[in-house]
């Protein structure tokens, strides 16, 4: 049986760019940044910790 881990949103503002995280065990948080590239790697890495553990 699957079950959702987490659920990524991507915002894009005139002037930056916005993610929405939520998850059981972090609940929801966001990460804003000028690029894309900084925001994703924001997430990937918050993810990659999270579930490490």
């Amino acid at each position: 049986m699957e079950e959702s881990l987490c659920n990524v949103e991507f915002l894009k503002t005139d002037s930056s760019f916005l993610a929405r995280v939520q998850s059981q065990l972090g609940g929801l948080r966001e990460y804003k940044s000028g690029t894309f590239e900084e925001v994703l790697e924001q997430v990937i890495i918050d993810l990659q910790e999270e579930f490490e553990e």
